[in-house]
């Protein structure tokens, strides 16, 4: 019979999200808060202190600063297990303090678009959302904003407002090269998209994309103009929200446009894109924020990020690895490989041990810690994922967490993927055309 191990940490998590969750919590004073997270601290082996806090998420201590890292926690059964509460424990800081809010953000899946479709439905509704708008008329400008090169110029902004809108709610917008929701778009588009016939490697849609022409009409006195640009923002989102990939920031823009319909002088006090853009965001409810960290608050973003990558590399602990310093020496191939200048850029966001990881896989071209870089496009035999939905979610966290760094120092993402997510498609072309598998457990690599 197998051993059992207790595990601390998810005892732990389990006894923070009972008592947030509990009503009487949003009344404690502060200071009584701290107190009883810091009862909740756990040490772990290596001496490092660990908290379940804000975002319903981990923080690693870091003892040489004082300061509390996001960061994902160990996943070795008998690393977790051998974790023990901290005496003493390091000064919690006020703002790590978990809330109710964070309880309610559910994360969706980190899956890309390759191996698993878009559902047939969603595109199918997509389809007639496109047919019923390509043929009306409107007056120019039509497509302006940061989606004005992406377009011939007489395309309707109705259709990049779905576009837009299906990028911008993708958690990693990396597409297999033959899906269906992609090529609908194909005779609008007056560039070829990037990547090749396996994968397009979409770059980011900044909120500014769907704000630009909202806001362009509101100016010029068009508001049954922009009321419509934002129902249809409104209803694209509503169709993608059953795709777990799409569900949390579609969730979230709904929140931002849909007060429009019933209030359509909301935004009539805002006189340019930038206050609108603010007047959306400060509409969002606060258990739908942690959808708005690319916009709010890219570093915090890009730690989210590299979390998911750690969760989504769990695999390798079946064969003794260890997901932190896998994830750490990928997160190195890649920069190394697309902008090895910005590296240091990155140093503040890793808590210490992911540090040293990252800076010994970009500095020792002998360590083995390299050996997890991929080779000729293709994985290392370490980091084959054992199912589709396992390299279906670490090329996903793996591509969102590129964008995430490219965005953060101003570097332009490589048309072809980052080596770590390109090397994840060859474990996955032979599953590009299946359907969509049934909803994650929550223990799948998928679900954040």
């Amino acid at each position: 019979m197998a051993a059992v191990h207790w595990d601390p940490f998810e005892a732990i998590e389990r006894d923070v999200r009972a008592m947030v969750a509990d009503s009487r919590w949003a009344g404690v004073p502060d200071a009584t808060q701290v107190q009883a997270m810091t009862a909740r601290v756990l040490r772990a082996q290596d001496d490092s202190c660990w908290l379940f806090g804000r975002h319903a998420r981990w923080h690693r201590h870091d003892r040489s600063d004082g300061r509390w890292h996001l960061s994902a926690p160990p996943l070795d059964p008998r690393v977790r297990a051998s974790a023990l509460p901290a005496h003493p424990a390091p000064v919690i800081p006020v703002e790590l303090l978990p809330a109710a809010s964070d309880l309610e953000f559910d994360r969706g899946s980190t899956q890309g678009f390759v191996g698993p479709d878009v559902p047939g439905p969603i595109t199918e509704g997509l389809r007639l959302l496109l047919g019923a708008r390509r043929g009306l008329r409107e007056e120019p400008p039509f497509v302006v904003g940061p989606l004005s090169g992406t377009f011939f110029a007489d395309v309707p902004a109705t259709v990049a407002t779905v576009w837009g809108t299906v990028m911008w709610c993708a958690y990693a917008p990396a597409f297999d090269g033959n899906e269906v929701l992609l090529s609908m778009f194909g005779e609008f588009l007056a560039r070829p998209l990037p990547g090749d016939e396996w994968v397009r490697w979409l770059p980011p849609v900044p909120l500014e994309a769907l704000v630009a022409p909202y806001a362009e009409r509101l100016a010029r006195g068009a508001q049954g103009a922009a009321l419509g640009l934002a129902g249809l923002m409104a209803e694209t989102a509503r169709l993608l929200a059953s795709d777990p990939r799409f569900a949390p920031r579609a969730t979230a823009l709904l929140a931002m446009v849909e007060p429009l319909r019933a209030r359509p002088w909301l935004d009539h006090s805002a006189r340019d894109a930038e206050k609108v853009r603010a007047a959306w965001l400060a509409r969002c409810p606060a258990g739908l924020r942690g959808a708005l960290l690319a916009e709010t608050a890219p570093e915090r973003h890009f730690q989210h990020c590299l979390y998911d990558m750690v969760r989504a590399l769990g695999f390798v602990t079946a064969q003794g690895g260890d997901p932190r310093a896998t994830a750490a020496s990928l997160l190195a191939a890649d920069v190394d490989a697309v902008a090895p200048d910005v590296a240091p850029q990155l140093y503040p966001l890793l808590d210490a041990e992911l540090r040293r990881k990252y800076i010994v896989a970009l500095s020792e071209p002998g360590h083995a810690l390299r050996d997890c870089w991929p080779r000729d496009g293709e994985p290392s035999a370490v980091l084959r994922p054992p199912d589709r939905a396992s390299a279906a979610a670490l090329l996903g966290a793996a591509y969102a967490t590129g964008l995430a760094w490219c965005r953060l120092t101003a570097t332009e993402p490589p048309e072809r993927g980052f080596p770590a997510s390109a090397a994840t498609v060859s474990c996955l072309i032979a599953h590009r055309d299946d359907p969509l598998p049934a909803p994650a457990a929550s223990g799948d690599p998928s679900r954040r």
